[in-house]
């Protein structure tokens, strides 16, 4: 069995809350808060693909 990676977990689960927030944010119609949490979603998510690109 492979070893798990966790700080790229942690990163993975944590621009998925970003991008479940954005859904609860529409919920409360926010748009204030609906664009900052794509805004921290895709930055999280481009962070983690750079680190991976990094690794290879």
């Amino acid at each position: 069995m492979k070893n798990i990676n966790i700080p790229m977990l942690s990163l993975a689960t944590l621009v998925i809350l970003m991008f479940v927030l954005v859904g609860i944010s529409i919920a409360f119609r926010n748009v204030w808060f609906v664009l900052l949490f794509i805004l921290l979603g895709f930055g999280f998510m481009g962070y983690g693909l750079s680190l991976k690109r990094k690794r290879k």
